[in-house]
Protein backbone atom coordinates (compact mmCIF):
# COMPACT_ATOMS: atom_id res chain seq x y z
CA UNK A 1 0.00 0.00 0.00
CA UNK A 2 1.40 3.33 -1.09
CA UNK A 3 0.35 6.76 0.16
CA UNK A 4 2.07 9.03 -2.33
CA UNK A 5 2.47 12.81 -2.46
CA UNK A 6 -0.27 12.74 -5.09
CA UNK A 7 -2.65 10.99 -2.70
CA UNK A 8 -1.80 13.44 0.07
CA UNK A 9 -2.35 16.36 -2.27
CA UNK A 10 -5.79 15.09 -3.27
CA UNK A 11 -6.59 14.50 0.39
CA UNK A 12 -5.62 18.05 1.27
CA UNK A 13 -7.93 19.39 -1.43
CA UNK A 14 -10.78 17.27 -0.08
CA UNK A 15 -10.13 18.49 3.48
CA UNK A 16 -10.33 22.09 2.26
CA UNK A 17 -13.62 21.26 0.54
CA UNK A 18 -14.99 19.82 3.76
CA UNK A 19 -13.87 22.93 5.63
CA UNK A 20 -15.73 25.08 3.09
CA UNK A 21 -18.85 22.96 3.65
CA UNK A 22 -18.86 23.97 7.30
CA UNK A 23 -16.69 21.45 9.12
CA UNK A 24 -14.82 23.60 11.62
CA UNK A 25 -13.24 21.13 14.04
CA UNK A 26 -9.59 21.08 12.98
CA UNK A 27 -8.84 17.97 15.07
CA UNK A 28 -11.45 16.08 13.08
CA UNK A 29 -10.13 17.39 9.77
CA UNK A 30 -6.57 16.47 10.75
CA UNK A 31 -7.66 12.96 11.74
CA UNK A 32 -9.48 12.59 8.42
CA UNK A 33 -6.39 13.77 6.53
CA UNK A 34 -4.18 11.29 8.36
CA UNK A 35 -6.17 8.27 7.13
CA UNK A 36 -5.50 7.31 3.47
CA UNK A 37 -9.06 6.71 2.24
CA UNK A 38 -7.86 4.89 -0.89
CA UNK A 39 -6.58 2.05 1.31
CA UNK A 40 -10.21 1.26 2.18
CA UNK A 41 -11.48 1.07 -1.41
CA UNK A 42 -10.88 -1.26 -4.32
CA UNK A 43 -7.96 -0.13 -6.44
CA UNK A 44 -10.23 0.67 -9.40
CA UNK A 45 -11.65 3.53 -7.32
CA UNK A 46 -8.26 4.93 -6.27
CA UNK A 47 -8.57 8.07 -8.40
CA UNK A 48 -12.06 8.75 -7.06
CA UNK A 49 -11.17 8.06 -3.41
CA UNK A 50 -10.75 11.75 -2.64
CA UNK A 51 -13.98 12.98 -4.13
CA UNK A 52 -16.93 13.59 -1.81
CA UNK A 53 -18.67 10.36 -2.80
CA UNK A 54 -19.84 7.11 -1.23
CA UNK A 55 -18.71 3.79 -2.74
CA UNK A 56 -19.86 0.20 -2.60
CA UNK A 57 -17.53 -1.95 -0.50
CA UNK A 58 -19.23 -5.34 -0.76
CA UNK A 59 -22.11 -7.09 1.04
CA UNK A 60 -24.44 -4.35 -0.29
CA UNK A 61 -22.74 -1.83 2.02
CA UNK A 62 -20.98 1.47 1.34
CA UNK A 63 -18.14 3.60 2.63
CA UNK A 64 -19.83 6.86 3.63
CA UNK A 65 -19.39 10.22 1.97
CA UNK A 66 -16.37 12.02 3.45
CA UNK A 67 -18.66 14.85 4.54
CA UNK A 68 -20.89 12.40 6.41
CA UNK A 69 -17.90 10.88 8.20
CA UNK A 70 -16.59 14.20 9.47
CA UNK A 71 -20.07 15.58 10.20
CA UNK A 72 -20.92 12.69 12.51
CA UNK A 73 -17.47 12.77 14.09
CA UNK A 74 -17.60 16.51 14.72
CA UNK A 75 -20.96 16.22 16.47
CA UNK A 76 -19.50 13.81 19.03
CA UNK A 77 -16.64 16.13 20.11
CA UNK A 78 -14.41 13.16 20.86
CA UNK A 79 -11.64 13.60 23.41
CA UNK A 80 -8.50 11.49 23.66
CA UNK A 81 -9.00 8.39 25.77
CA UNK A 82 -12.79 8.32 25.53
CA UNK A 83 -14.53 5.00 24.96
CA UNK A 84 -16.43 5.10 21.68
CA UNK A 85 -18.83 2.43 20.43
CA UNK A 86 -19.21 2.30 16.66
CA UNK A 87 -22.11 0.39 15.12
CA UNK A 88 -21.16 -0.55 11.56
CA UNK A 89 -17.42 -1.04 11.08
CA UNK A 90 -17.90 -1.31 7.31
CA UNK A 91 -14.63 -0.71 5.49
CA UNK A 92 -12.98 0.43 8.73
CA UNK A 93 -12.41 3.99 7.52
CA UNK A 94 -14.58 5.70 10.14
CA UNK A 95 -13.02 3.39 12.74
CA UNK A 96 -9.57 4.61 11.73
CA UNK A 97 -10.62 8.26 11.99
CA UNK A 98 -11.92 7.63 15.53
CA UNK A 99 -8.62 5.95 16.42
CA UNK A 100 -6.70 8.94 15.02
CA UNK A 101 -8.59 11.12 17.48
CA UNK A 102 -7.21 9.01 20.32
CA UNK A 103 -10.46 7.25 21.16
CA UNK A 104 -10.63 3.72 22.56
CA UNK A 105 -12.80 2.27 19.82
CA UNK A 106 -15.16 -0.68 20.11
CA UNK A 107 -16.73 -1.46 16.74
CA UNK A 108 -19.42 -3.97 15.74
CA UNK A 109 -20.01 -5.16 12.17
CA UNK A 110 -23.07 -7.14 11.11
CA UNK A 111 -21.61 -8.40 7.80
CA UNK A 112 -19.01 -11.13 8.34
CA UNK A 113 -17.41 -10.41 4.94
CA UNK A 114 -16.68 -6.83 5.93
CA UNK A 115 -15.60 -7.74 9.46
CA UNK A 116 -13.04 -10.22 8.12
CA UNK A 117 -11.74 -7.65 5.64
CA UNK A 118 -11.60 -4.59 7.91
CA UNK A 119 -9.91 -6.25 10.89
CA UNK A 120 -6.55 -7.14 9.27
CA UNK A 121 -6.45 -3.84 7.34
CA UNK A 122 -6.88 -1.72 10.47
CA UNK A 123 -4.26 -3.70 12.36
CA UNK A 124 -1.86 -3.50 9.40
CA UNK A 125 -2.22 0.29 9.45
CA UNK A 126 -1.34 0.36 13.15
CA UNK A 127 -4.81 0.94 14.59
CA UNK A 128 -5.94 -1.17 17.52
CA UNK A 129 -9.71 -1.00 17.87
CA UNK A 130 -11.61 -3.81 19.56
CA UNK A 131 -13.75 -5.39 16.84
CA UNK A 132 -16.70 -7.75 16.88
CA UNK A 133 -18.94 -9.54 14.40
CA UNK A 134 -22.39 -9.15 15.91
CA UNK A 135 -25.75 -7.43 16.25
CA UNK A 136 -25.35 -3.67 16.60
CA UNK A 137 -28.82 -3.26 18.07
CA UNK A 138 -27.58 -5.04 21.20
CA UNK A 139 -24.48 -2.88 21.58
CA UNK A 140 -21.57 -4.30 23.57
CA UNK A 141 -22.65 -4.44 27.20
CA UNK A 142 -19.44 -5.97 28.57
CA UNK A 143 -17.51 -2.79 27.69
CA UNK A 144 -20.25 -0.31 28.63
CA UNK A 145 -20.75 2.43 29.56
CA UNK A 146 -19.45 4.39 26.58
CA UNK A 147 -18.63 8.09 26.41
CA UNK A 148 -19.81 8.32 22.81
CA UNK A 149 -21.74 6.10 20.38
CA UNK A 150 -21.78 6.47 16.61
CA UNK A 151 -24.09 4.54 14.29
CA UNK A 152 -23.02 4.48 10.64
CA UNK A 153 -26.15 2.91 9.14
CA UNK A 154 -29.80 3.88 8.99
CA UNK A 155 -31.80 2.59 11.97
CA UNK A 156 -35.60 2.35 11.97
CA UNK A 157 -35.60 3.50 15.61
CA UNK A 158 -33.20 4.36 18.43
CA UNK A 159 -32.20 1.05 20.08
CA UNK A 160 -32.92 1.09 23.82
CA UNK A 161 -29.85 -1.03 24.57
CA UNK A 162 -27.61 1.65 23.10
CA UNK A 163 -29.15 4.34 25.28
CA UNK A 164 -28.59 2.11 28.34
CA UNK A 165 -24.93 1.64 27.40
CA UNK A 166 -24.30 5.38 27.03
CA UNK A 167 -22.83 7.24 30.01
CA UNK A 168 -24.84 9.98 31.65
CA UNK A 169 -23.69 13.09 29.79
CA UNK A 170 -22.59 10.90 26.89
CA UNK A 171 -23.41 11.65 23.26
CA UNK A 172 -24.78 9.52 20.46
CA UNK A 173 -25.27 10.22 16.77
CA UNK A 174 -27.61 7.96 14.80
CA UNK A 175 -29.35 8.21 11.41
CA UNK A 176 -33.02 7.32 11.98
CA UNK A 177 -35.51 6.38 9.28
CA UNK A 178 -36.63 3.42 7.18
CA UNK A 179 -36.76 5.10 3.78
CA UNK A 180 -33.99 6.09 1.38
CA UNK A 181 -33.19 9.08 3.59
CA UNK A 182 -32.69 9.34 7.35
CA UNK A 183 -32.73 12.14 9.88
CA UNK A 184 -29.40 12.56 11.62
CA UNK A 185 -30.30 12.44 15.30
CA UNK A 186 -27.96 13.76 17.98
CA UNK A 187 -28.60 12.55 21.52
CA UNK A 188 -27.27 13.66 24.91
CA UNK A 189 -28.13 11.37 27.83
CA UNK A 190 -29.37 13.35 30.82
CA UNK A 191 -29.74 10.79 33.61
CA UNK A 192 -29.60 7.13 34.63
CA UNK A 193 -33.29 6.71 33.79
CA UNK A 194 -32.46 7.14 30.12
CA UNK A 195 -33.90 10.62 29.72
CA UNK A 196 -32.24 12.33 26.76
CA UNK A 197 -32.10 15.58 24.90
CA UNK A 198 -32.66 14.84 21.21
CA UNK A 199 -31.77 17.10 18.30
CA UNK A 200 -32.27 16.71 14.55
CA UNK A 201 -29.20 17.58 12.49
CA UNK A 202 -30.34 17.23 8.90
CA UNK A 203 -31.12 14.61 6.27
CA UNK A 204 -28.59 12.03 5.09
CA UNK A 205 -28.55 8.73 3.21
CA UNK A 206 -27.29 5.47 4.73
CA UNK A 207 -27.65 1.77 4.05
CA UNK A 208 -30.06 0.12 6.50
CA UNK A 209 -29.00 -1.19 9.89
CA UNK A 210 -29.52 -4.96 9.83
CA UNK A 211 -30.42 -7.08 12.81
CA UNK A 212 -30.23 -10.86 12.66
CA UNK A 213 -26.82 -12.53 12.44
CA UNK A 214 -26.33 -14.91 9.54
CA UNK A 215 -25.77 -18.51 10.54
Amino acid sequence: MIDSYKHKGMRKILVNELREKGISNERVLEAFYNVPRHFFLDRIFEKQAYSNMAFRIGANQTISHPYTVVFQTQLLEIKKGEKVLEIGTGSGFQTAVLCELGAKVFSIERQRELYLKAKPLLYKLGYKPTLKYGDGYKGWEVFAPFDKIIITCGAPYIPEDLIKQLKVGGKMVIPVGEGEEQEMVFIVKKDENGECDIYNKGVFKFVPMLKNIEK
